[in-house]
């Protein structure tokens, strides 16, 4: 199986995201090292797997998201 590569610019592109966005609010919080993107050679540089967040952004919306009081979510 061959995964298709993406640099965040190529992501913003792609998801109608500004790069920024990317990289402050969606990485870390809904995109996940070894899911969604990978840090080749342990370089500052994100590299993002397409098929695994096409996946998840087509997943239904009828996930239980709880607040939590530091800003945070709980997917119940």
């Amino acid at each position: 199986m061959s995964l298709t590569y993406l640099t965040t610019l190529e992501l913003s592109k792609k998801i109608k995201y500004k790069p920024k966005t990317i990289r402050e609010t969606l990485v870390n919080k809904v995109l996940f090292e070894g899911k969604h993107f990978i840090r080749p050679f342990g370089q500052r540089k994100l590299l993002f797997i397409w098929e695994a967040i096409e996946a998840d952004m087509s997943l239904t919306n009828n996930i239980n998201i709880i607040p939590l009081a530091s800003g945070g979510v709980c997917y119940g």
